[in-house]
């Protein structure tokens, strides 16, 4: 990583703003690459680390350390712009962490290192930064209201650049895709780590192919382009294996200007609903408020998925609950899809239901879906194991 260069020009500041913040100017970038970072701030000196998200030993701890911190000085002013190099490092999720003197602020800017060359690695993991923009709560204009639909129904975009609020995690990335990511670093697994923009930047479904034997879709995948669905439902239909490994996957169709991304319709009253493409799709929530752990339905349907498990059909898959929003079959799902697991929160007198599902195509697609958003959260022994399962079934043509 070289070392920063500085520029700041001063700007205006309300008295909301936080200390520290930090963003990169793009979600990716390649090795090698310039990266440009925004840091908005008033501190004169700053520790500057990158570290690698899912490398860390405990849960304490958001990523571990890659190569040595930098101490950059900043010019007067609030705004400035820093720029730096990744290495030769693995394609994954990494942070760019800026503490100021003393610990009194600490910011975090992630930014993905896709791979230099495309489809040297056979899988693509997908990170949900359509999504996590749309659950982004930062007030970048000072207007008390977050910049986003969800904080003020007033709004139809969101700026894909904005630091993320708090310390600068991305907003549910712990409970929802932690888990799966130090499962993937820890056990040495290889693989393409591709943005929602990098997705987009891929032409067509048969090239998708060309490049991918798996394509899992590693969180909250709620916000897709039609270009993004094209691509991948042609994918799917040329053989390609999918995993889903949240719920509220492919839930409403967006449009991308620039750096913003504008809110459309839910895809289902496009005339596409998700389950034709995913088995299942979002059927209900209640913010978290009920769990329940899987309970086993047809392991028949799946055995390898459960290999290494001692399971039988209506044992539960470990103590581990799961919940907050919960997908469910519907007469669009494909053929042949099987419902293997499911959890049963009681909500809705238990007419809401997560249900995992999987399916295959006569073309040779293998599809897995979680059918609930916090399992590729999971931090314990089953859920590793089926990580694991999951990534070998499907990683093979």
């Amino acid at each position: 990583m070289a070392l920063p260069a500085v520029m700041s020009p001063a700007v205006a500041q309300t008295e909301r703003a936080p200390l520290l913040t930090a963003a990169f100017a793009a979600t990716s970038y390649v090795p090698g690459e310039r990266a440009e970072i925004v840091v908005r701030t008033r501190f004169r000196r700053l520790e500057l680390q990158i570290i690698r998200a899912g490398a860390e030993r405990g849960w304490s701890s958001v990523g571990r350390p890659w190569g040595p911190p930098h101490d950059v000085t900043l010019s007067p002013g609030l705004l400035h712009r820093l720029f730096v190099r990744p290495g030769a490092w693995q394609s994954g999720l990494y942070f760019a962490r800026f503490t100021a003197a003393g610990g009194r602020a600490v910011a975090f800017a992630p930014f993905v290192l896709r791979a230099g060359s495309p489809g040297r690695n056979r899988v693509a993991i997908v990170l949900p930064t359509y999504t996590w923009q749309a659950y982004n709560f930062f007030d970048a204009n000072g207007d008390g209201r977050p910049d986003s639909w969800y904080g003020d129904p007033r709004r139809s975009s969101v700026t894909l650049t904005r630091p993320f609020r708090g310390s600068g995690k991305p907003p549910h990335y712990r409970t929802d895709q932690r888990g799966f990511i130090r499962f993937l670093v820890h056990t040495g697994k290889q693989a393409d780590y591709l943005t929602d923009e990098d997705l987009e930047r891929v032409a067509s479904g048969d090239i998708l192919a060309q490049s991918y034997d798996l394509v899992i879709f590693s969180g909250h995948e709620e916000y897709v382009t039609t270009h993004t669905y094209d691509i991948v439902q042609r994918y799917r239909d040329l053989g390609g294996n999918l995993a889903f490994l949240s719920a509220d996957n492919f839930f409403r169709r967006v449009v991308r200007s620039g750096n913003r991304i504008w809110r459309g319709a839910l895809w289902r009253h496009l005339g596409r609903p998700e389950a034709g493409l995913i088995g299942v799709q979002y059927s209900g929530n209640d913010r978290g408020g009920h769990a329940a752990p899987y309970v086993v339905v047809n392991p028949a349907a799946a055995p390898w998925l459960f290999s290494g498990l001692t399971v039988a059909a209506g044992s539960a898959l470990s103590t581990a609950r799961y919940g907050i929003e919960f997908d469910a079959t519907t007469t669009a799902s494909p053929p042949g899809t099987a419902v293997v697991a499911e959890v049963n929160p009681q909500l809705r007198g238990g007419r809401i239901r997560g249900q995992m599902t999987y399916y295959e195509t006569d073309g040779g697609a293998r599809v897995f879906a979680a059918g609930t958003l916090s399992f590729a959260g999971s931090d314990n022994p089953a859920g590793t194991v089926l990580f694991q399962n999951i990534w070998s079934h499907l990683s093979t043509p």
